[in-house]
């Protein structure tokens, strides 16, 4: 981009900053600018036009930056938001303006330019999500089954284990060799750089593209993150590569967008978010999907984050969010404080589209499943009655603990979706029950039953 000058001079005309607050500057003038339109400050900062009224342009700063003040020059540049997109960034962390923080000394000399306002693909570009996406965790995988293409909210207080459920995801889909868009959003340094440490770590950060937000940067750099990340995962798709994105998270995002738009005297609804924030996240959540490509598909999958206040599921974003996604897993603080990994509240999660990818066998085995868990919840509270139990009902209590045992699970194990359907079999097997199911299951983690394995995908 150029300087403010340059533009000076190739548009003949300029505004003047009236009011400056925050992040956010009134300028008067630039009669022929449109919403959207990038300007240039003398001081060589620039910021993004979103409202024009009564003469007056509002515009949002896209850094932090103390030197603009009233009386200061603008002028107009006559071009959109583009960031630079490209395998290139691979393997790197970057801002939403996809400038580089890591590594420091790299450097992308050209790339393509994307605007970060794009349009939904309609639903005669759509296919039906058929294929599975596959966690590494043995719960979701077999009970809340989520697809390639599919928007399923990861949701739950804080410190409930979401963000490390996503990270053993992430770790399996690079595995199974997909390209991954993590966007941190105004996240603190110290969060930042564990999930940094973690990629590098695991040695899977050439397979990723990290955006991040800090949460001391600019409101309106933080509110363009998850556009940034979906704009990167579009490139990826129209290249024929399935893409995963994580938005960790949109709480945060939509708090941010709420004070941008109280700073715009913009008239506040429910909770004081401004009335088209169902519409923001809707836009930007439905740009993912399952595509057609000529004879085959290509999906982006979306995980975003939201979190809860003392497990209250009826919050505002909360349940826009649920509105807009196809299904949410619940994370509940009550199963995490028992110690249980991952902390998933089965019946308060849903997968709208998942089922239907998995193969017949993980299918009547879900359905099983799922209908005996439920008979163990109901019938918990008779344990303590101990000897005076029918034998029925301790053979319910005894199975339902084996297969909770086989649904904990450490966040650095991966489990194969055929190693998953054979311990859930040994653990439901009644032939099996006077076996330690987790020495079982930890031996086999280690040994790998490949035979069997094998033969449980011939079945498929």
């Amino acid at each position: 981009m150029q300087n403010y000058k340059h533009y000076l001079e190739k548009f003949g005309e300029y505004g003047e900053v009236v009011e400056v607050k925050q992040s956010l500057v009134v300028v008067e003038g630039l009669p022929n600018s449109r919403i959207n339109e990038i300007v240039v400050f003398e001081n060589g900062s620039f910021g993004q036009i979103t409202d024009i009224s009564d003469g007056l342009c509002r515009v949002a700063l896209l850094k932090k930056s103390s030197q603009i003040k009233s009386g200061d020059k603008v002028s107009r540049t006559d071009s959109l938001l583009m960031i630079p997109v490209g395998e290139e960034f691979l393997g790197t962390m970057i801002d939403p303006l996809g400038e580089i923080i890591f590594p420091e000394n790299k450097k992308i000399q050209k790339a393509e330019q994307r605007s970060v306002e794009r349009g939904i693909g309609g639903i005669d570009k759509r296919a039906k999500i058929d294929k599975q996406l596959l966690t590494g965790v043995t719960l979701v995988d077999m009970l809340l089954p989520l697809g390639n293409g599919q928007k399923e909210l990861v949701i739950g207080d804080r410190k409930t284990g979401k963000t490390s459920f996503l990270l053993t995801t992430v770790k399996n889909q690079i595995k199974l060799g997909k390209t991954v868009i993590f966007a941190a959003i105004g996240k603190k340094k110290t969060d930042i750089n564990k999930i940094l440490n973690y990629f590098i770590s695991e040695k899977i950060l050439d397979k990723i593209i990290f955006i991040v937000s800090g949460s001391d940067d600019s409101e309106n750099l933080i509110y363009l993150t998850p556009y940034t990340a979906m704009t990167m995962a579009e490139y990826f798709r129209d290249r024929g590569t399935d893409t995963l994105v994580v938005f960790d998270d949109l709480s945060t995002h939509a708090k941010i967008y709420r004070q941008i738009a109280l700073n715009s005297d913009k008239f506040p609804g429910r909770e004081s978010y401004p009335g088209d924030i169902f519409y923001l996240h809707a836009h930007l959540l439905e740009r993912a999907g399952n595509f057609r490509m000529g004879t085959r598909t290509v999906s982006i999958t979306c995980l975003p984050v939201a979190e809860t206040i003392e497990g209250d599921l009826s919050g505002y974003i909360t349940t826009n969010l649920m509105g807009i996604t196809d299904g949410h897993i619940y994370f509940d603080l009550s199963i995490f404080t028992k110690g249980r990994r991952p902390a998933i509240n089965l019946p308060l999660s849903v997968t709208r589209v998942g089922r239907q990818t998995q193969a017949p066998i993980y299918q009547q085995a879900n359905h099983e499943i799922t209908a005996f868990l439920s008979e163990y919840e109901s019938l918990q509270n008779l344990a303590h009655f101990g000897a005076e139990l029918s034998p029925n009902v301790k053979r319910v209590i005894t199975r339902g603990e084996r297969i909770i045992q086989v649904f904990d699970q450490k966040y650095s194990e991966i489990i194969s979706s055929e190693m998953q359907l054979i311990l859930l079999a040994l653990a439901y097997s009644e032939s099996f029950f006077d076996v330690d199911i987790s020495k079982l299951k930890e031996k086999l983690l280690k040994t790998g039953n490949i035979k069997l394995e094998k033969q449980i995908e011939n079945i498929k």
